[in-house]
């Protein structure tokens, strides 16, 4: 069963609540992100407390296991409902996730979501309905619930492309690994005492050296925060940049550089790191951890298809957009949101950016490619695509001691970083990344 995303009282929140998940989830219909349809809903906003912790983890884990509650609520319906009633079809998902996985007192999961119905004129009619398939859900749920598969949590050309990549196995526990919220990483300054950190925070300290924290609903309050000692960074997403080697010195492009966190990685390790994002609200986050933490960086805010500069650089990191289908343990909304269309796209998108890196490195210098993708279009094939575009590209395999204890399990058989959801599985997982590390000739 999956975990609530915060430590919430489900008798505590009310309406206001569940009126804020249903609009989240409306703008994530219409094609917004998660974290954006959040920030932008004006009730989330006025939310506080157990309210606001219990709206987040109503709308995340109503994405989470949209399969499954769908399948439930299937089984009450003698016709599917019409394309206009959306909306109901939330409500009955907000009632299914608060009955069968947030563990809400019946009473209340039913008697707000009939509410909910009674707000909207579109919506009202279907009140009685709501409220019957609620209450049914709640007795005899459970069981039809505990016996789906992981796989029902998964669009079936996702599942279809893993089984192709990984096998059935490894789909299947990746499956299994969506299904648990994901815990928080922090990424350590050098020169920090992992141990004594981990024993401050109460955090587990994995083989990967990131430090683990299984519960923190505000992150800015953790020790250590203010004073900038760490990051937030899935253990995953810490891996690329550690390929670099020893970077002190050197001139290092950081391409599509927001959130920041391997900004800071390689400012940190003491390169002289020009940070390039096309989006300055989100360079404007790279700046205020950057302050945080004591680091530097110059900020560029500009599409890495454009940037170009006179001084190449020593090495690049191109983390580039992808699908993130790495990454749904933090955002459930991805499977119900991205497609294959999607996926041409951006693969396309991604092969124009490794072209135009490698125009900006020096002879001799290493690119690193990533995507947080599961995809081999956005990963394996785009490794195996550039080497054959360019004749004086070399790839440098990754080595099993380059990998933080997770060895063979994390490479390909091109010597390639790869890492999967339900590796760490007994840790609580890790995000799903690809990495190839090359070399330009001189």
């Amino acid at each position: 069963m999956s975990q609530p995303s915060e430590n919430i009282s489900p008798a505590a929140p009310g309406l206001e609540s569940r009126k804020a998940a249903l609009e989240i989830l409306d703008r994530i219909a219409e094609g917004a992100a998660l974290e954006d349809a959040i920030a932008k809903t004006r009730p989330f906003e006025h939310l506080e407390g157990p309210d606001r912790g219990f709206a987040r983890a109503l709308v995340s884990e109503t994405l989470r296991r949209r399969g499954s509650i769908d399948h439930v609520i299937g089984g009450f319906l003698d016709r599917p409902l019409p394309k206009k009633s959306a909306r109901v079809m939330d409500i009955l998902r907000i009632a299914t996730t608060q009955l069968l996985i947030l563990q809400t007192p019946p009473h209340a999961a039913v008697s707000t979501s009939v509410d909910l119905a009674a707000d909207r004129r579109e919506t009202a009619g279907y009140a009685k309905l709501i409220n019957a398939i609620a209450r049914k859900i709640g007795k005899t749920g459970p069981e039809t619930l505990a016996k789906l598969p992981a796989r029902t949590d998964t669009p079936s050309w996702l599942w279809r492309s893993w089984e192709r990549s990984f096998g059935p196995v490894k789909t299947r526990a990746i499956a299994e690994a969506h299904r648990i919220f994901a815990p928080l990483d922090i990424t350590l300054k050098p020169g920090e005492d992992a141990q004594i950190w981990a024993d401050r925070l109460g955090a587990e300290l994995l083989s990967t050296g990131s430090l683990r924290i299984a519960k923190a609903s505000d992150v800015t309050a953790l020790d250590g925060f203010d004073e900038g000692a760490w990051w937030v960074q899935d253990t995953a997403a810490s891996m690329p940049v550690r390929l670099f080697g020893d970077v002190a010195d050197k001139r290092v492009f950081d391409l599509c550089a927001a959130p920041g966190g391997k900004t800071l990685q390689l400012a940190a390790a003491g390169a002289s790191v020009v940070a390039v994002d096309k989006s300055g609200a989100r360079l404007e986050r790279v700046k205020a951890n950057l302050s945080r933490t004591k680091l530097t960086a110059e900020l560029v805010e500009d599409d890495a298809l454009r940037f170009h500069t006179s001084e190449k650089a020593d090495a690049i990191l191109l983390d580039a957009p992808c699908t993130a289908t790495g990454t749904i343990r933090r955002h459930p909304d991805i499977p119900w949101s991205k497609g294959e269309t999607a996926l041409a796209a951006l693969a396309e998108l991604q092969s124009k950016m490794i072209d135009h890196a490698l125009a900006l490195l020096k002879p001799g210098g290493v690119l690193v490619y990533c995507v947080c993708s599961l995809q081999r279009e956005e990963g394996e094939a785009q490794a195996k695509a550039a080497l054959a575009r360019h004749a004086s590209l070399e790839r440098i395999p990754v080595t099993a001691e380059e990998t933080g204890g997770l060895a063979q399990a994390a490479l390909t058989r091109d010597g390639d970083l790869r890492t999967l959801p339900s590796l760490l599985a007994d840790k609580g997982g890790m995000d799903g990344f690809f990495a190839a590390r090359f070399r330009l000739k001189v």
